[in-house]
């Protein structure tokens, strides 16, 4: 039940556990358990649309995500050990993240992904997904793989965010 978990904090840039390669889930037990239902509880208090294991500091190949609109229609999805088996086309999306604090870009995906793991009851899912919910499956897949979708931007755009970040760091004290 997704009410059962706690909040987590959620680790920001330039956080070295974002930057980690995420491991493969070899046994989902219950510790796995209580981390999904504490992910969901996290990403919807965020709020976001997606939240990937190692943002809370677990770097394991976790990752749950709604894309769905409004809260009474909520359906949390869990994906253990991802990987993106087939993309193709290009959509061009402005992407934000729960881990790159005040800052949004355009970044290019692609249009369509086929993405296979296994739901947190270890049930095989193929997942099809094009649109809003491509980017959102290829931006937590990403941050398992220890990227951020700042890594997709011109590097003048990010050299700008890693400035301001910098000022807002030191305005804060």
């Amino acid at each position: 039940m997704a009410d059962a978990g706690r909040e987590m904090r959620i680790y920001t840039y330039p956080h070295p556990v974002l930057r980690q390669k995420a491991g493969t889930v070899e046994e989902i037990d219950q510790e796995i358990q209580a981390l999904v239902d504490d992910m969901i509880r996290t990403m919807y208090a965020a709020p976001g649309i997606g939240l990937a294991a190692n943002q809370i500091g677990k770097p394991i190949r976790v990752i749950v995500f709604d894309v769905r609109e409004g809260n009474d229609q909520r359906r949390p999805r869990v994906l253990i050990n991802p990987r993106i088996v087939e993309e193709e086309g290009e959509i061009v999306y402005e992407e934000a993240c729960l881990s790159v604090v005040d800052f949004s870009a355009e970044v290019s995906r692609s249009g369509r992904v086929l993405v296979e793991g296994v739901d947190r009851h270890g049930k095989p899912q193929r997942i099809e997904a094009e649109g809003i919910a491509a980017v959102c499956l290829q931006h937590e897949i990403d941050h398992l793989d220890g990227k951020l979708f700042i890594d997709h931007i011109s590097s003048l755009k990010r050299s700008l965010y890693k400035k301001r970040l910098k000022k807002m760091q030191k305005s804060m004290g």
